[in-house]
């Protein structure tokens, strides 16, 4: 369901809240009785992942420059999340073929109408805290994507502990930047490390891969060209169509060929000359694919959950953190 919008240049926000969350599938159905993927489960407060995504988003660009993407199966739950909300376009994946397909599905349409934006990409089941600092610094980074237009601006947040299940980032040197000088080069990206390869990043200052990041468009179309030459002609196609009565009939067909790609997996295999990151100082993040990650979580920012804890399949157990003093989050 896209909703026609008059392009106005500047920052626009894509919020990914198409996946299902199978890793805390069995923790969701004890504690409401049904399957619901994470994103649209209000763990803490009165608010769902997905609308503390959508509410980041629109501190970031105009209502009218956000678009969510949601599965299709999961329509119903996604309109009536917003609640009011102003999104510019909510789209529908008809499968859920891979995260470059959900990250470049909103891309042909940003595109269409603003080539020469630089979109802000936010996962919507991901914590951060607090807020503010994380959209400081993502403001810094996006800002720094319209001075850098080569390159993509990842955001990286500081390890606590060896964490094996997140992709993890080598910084290298900082950036000639004169407004930023906390934008670095990146040396390696690695998405499924081993023991030994995490605890040497751990050890030479490596962050986790938050997959939140920052482009200019066509410098993101022009990687996605470079990194899957089988699926980018079929999202040129669509972005010939939109507009036109063929539009909905070509994103149905598009899909039956669409190969299943990680985003982050085709940017290892094409290096990392394009990338740059700047780390979360002060910003405790979480991907919440785990139950216990998500109580960990609470307890550490002293807030109660909205779930009873006997829905947990296991006694909780604390993460083992460095040090919870030196790495506590600053406020904004």
């Amino acid at each position: 369901m896209a909703l026609s919008i008059p392009a106005s240049g500047g920052v626009w926000a894509i919020v990914l809240a198409g996946g299902e969350g199978s890793g805390v599938t069995p923790f969701v159905s004890r504690w409401l009785g049904r399957m619901q993927p994470k994103q649209y489960c209000t763990f803490v407060g009165v608010r769902s992942m997905f609308q503390h995504a959508l509410d980041r988003a629109v501190r970031l660009t105009p209502p009218e420059h956000l678009i969510a993407v949601v599965a299709r199966e999961h329509r119903q739950d996604a309109v009536a999340q917003l609640d009011r909300r102003a999104v510019g376009s909510l789209l529908l994946q008809s499968l859920p073929q891979g995260s470059a397909a959900g990250l470049f599905l909103p891309l042909t349409y940003v595109r269409h109408r603003d080539p020469q934006a630089t979109v802000v990409v936010l996962p919507s089941d991901h914590f951060v805290y607090p807020e503010e600092r994380f959209l400081a610094l993502a403001r810094q980074a996006a800002s720094a994507a319209e001075r850098l237009p080569d390159r993509l601006v990842l955001l990286g947040a500081v390890p606590d502990r060896l964490e094996l299940d997140y992709g993890w980032i080598q910084p290298g040197p900082r950036l000639a930047d004169p407004w930023n000088d906390r934008i670095q080069t990146v040396r390696a990206l690695l998405e499924h490390p081993t023991i030994a390869e995490a605890d040497t990043l751990l050890q030479i200052g490596g962050l986790w891969n938050t997959r939140a990041f920052t482009a200019n468009v066509e410098t993101l179309w022009a990687l996605g060209t470079q990194c899957f030459p089988r699926m980018m002609p079929l999202f040129e196609r669509l972005g010939r169509a939109i507009g036109s009565p063929s539009e909905a009939r070509d994103l149905k067909a598009i899909y039956r060929d669409m190969p299943g790609d990680d985003f982050f997996s085709g940017l290892i295999r094409q290096g990392p000359d394009q990338l740059a990151v700047l780390a979360l100082t002060g910003v405790l993040w979480s991907d919440w694919g785990k139950p216990e990650r998500i109580t960990e979580t609470l307890r550490r920012i002293d807030r109660s959950p909205a779930f009873p804890l006997n829905c947990l399949d296991r006694p909780f157990v604390p993460i083992p953190f460095l040090s919870e003093q030196r790495h506590a989050p600053a406020q904004a």
